[in-house]
């Protein structure tokens, strides 16, 4: 069985919507998006160069340089040379980091529970059958 265009679109939408609202009623412990998918790519993938980074989030070298001071100023990421070319340096996600965007994480979870409970229970088990697909999903394109 496929999905259709039109579904697939509809699917994308919904849960561009979703996380959306979740990000603006979690706390996001001043993190901007761009920050946060800096570090979350830091933390999946490992340490990387700013060329890397830009390519990942994806956005223009510039702002993701200027991610990266932010998160190294907050001590959520830090700077070490890169082995492979001792003019370079790459970044890497900081215990502190890791830890801010498990919190981050967190507290949209807290907000999804809360909206569950407006289920009814067979949803609510359907939507978490559904949790190993879309990683499996997500991570396909890693």
């Amino acid at each position: 069985m496929t999905i259709g265009d039109d579904a697939a679109l509809q699917l994308v939408v919904s849960l561009n919507r979703l996380t959306r609202s979740l990000r603006r009623a979690a706390a996001a412990g001043g993190i901007q998006p761009t920050q946060r998918a800096v570090l979350a790519m830091l933390t999946q993938r490992g340490p990387s160069r700013i060329g890397e980074i830009a390519a990942w989030v994806p956005c223009s070298q510039p702002t993701a340089t200027a991610a990266v001071l932010g998160l190294e100023t907050a001590g959520l990421i830090r700077r070490e040379p890169d082995p492979t070319d001792g003019r370079a340096s790459r970044v890497l996600a900081t215990d502190r980091g890791t830890a801010a965007l498990a919190e981050v994480a967190r507290g949209e979870a807290e907000v999804l529970a809360e909206r569950l409970v407006s289920l009814r229970p067979d949803e609510v088990r359907r939507l978490a059958e559904i949790e190993p697909l879309l990683r499996r999903l997500a991570e396909a394109a890693d």
